[in-house]
């Protein structure tokens, strides 16, 4: 019976044979997905801008017995998106997974905001993923289908103080993810959105204090922080081409209770 349980779960949710590309895999979310895409048996493309902790995701990755490599990219720009591609397609053939990641966030009152801040956050959390979807979203078309998973957040549904920029961003990734989805459809390219709840990360670690942390846990029902392990099973639901044949245009919400929490 053990068997014939692992068998159909392979068929479920194994990944050997394809190349994920995870856009943001050297950062502590990211880096989490990357190595549970190469566990599910992915080939994994690690993409971000840090030559070392790309080489130390994929040592962490090739130690679990998977499979993985570095890009470097510079998300700020299409054209560097564009040579990911291009460089994933020559070294792997195809590409059937992307994960776009990568984010950054800002703090501040709302007056005392600067330009360049919300430039820079809209710039890596949203016209980034735009640009992934567009670039990839059309090789993986091309080549008969795939599947999309954009990293928003659960700000995207409350907005959270201080974080103007990243709220906002995050809510325009899920409506893109929408509209995406419903273009991509008929060409057999899923589209998702995660939206994880507060998962401790270089981003964010500078506005959590004790004060704040206190808040974030009266409203999170669980009562803890996520560990990045905690996202793999939705992320594997959402980019199985068995699992989640028949998902698109949906939003998981991996928050410990977060958005179900109303005072």
């Amino acid at each position: 019976m053990s068997s014939m349980s692992n068998t159909f779960l392979d068929e479920l949710f194994g990944l050997t044979g394809q190349t994920a590309v995870v856009i943001g895999g050297t950062g502590v979310l990211g880096g989490g997905l990357a190595l549970g895409l190469a566990k599910a048996g992915a080939s994994v493309v690690v993409a971000g801008r840090d030559p070392e902790k790309g080489a130390a995701r994929v040592a962490e990755i090739e130690a679990a017995g998977g499979k993985g490599s570095f890009v470097s990219v510079d998300v700020s720009k299409r054209e560097s998106i564009q040579e990911l591609l291009d460089s994933v397609l020559k070294s792997h053939g195809s590409v059937q997974m992307l994960i776009n990641g990568a984010g950054v966030n800002s703090a501040s009152p709302y007056f005392d905001a600067k330009d360049e801040d919300w430039n820079r956050v809209l710039t890596s959390n949203l016209n980034a993923v735009h640009w992934g979807c567009q670039i990839f979203g059309k090789a993986m078309a091309d080549a008969g289908g795939g599947a999309i998973m954009n990293i928003a957040s659960v700000s995207a549904h409350l907005p959270l103080s201080r974080v103007f920029a990243y709220s906002a961003s995050k809510a325009a990734v899920v409506n893109l993810t929408q509209n995406v989805a419903r273009e991509l459809a008929p060409l057999n390219v899923r589209v998702n959105a995660l939206c994880p709840g507060f998962f401790p990360a270089e981003q964010n670690r500078k506005i959590l204090d004790a004060a704040r942390v206190e808040k974030i846990m009266a409203q999170t029902p669980m009562n803890r922080f996520g560990e990045p392990h905690e996202l793999i099973g939705a992320t594997l639901l959402m980019l199985s081409r068995n699992a989640g044949s028949f998902i698109t245009g949906a939003t998981y919400y991996v928050d410990g209770g977060f958005t179900a929490m109303r005072l």
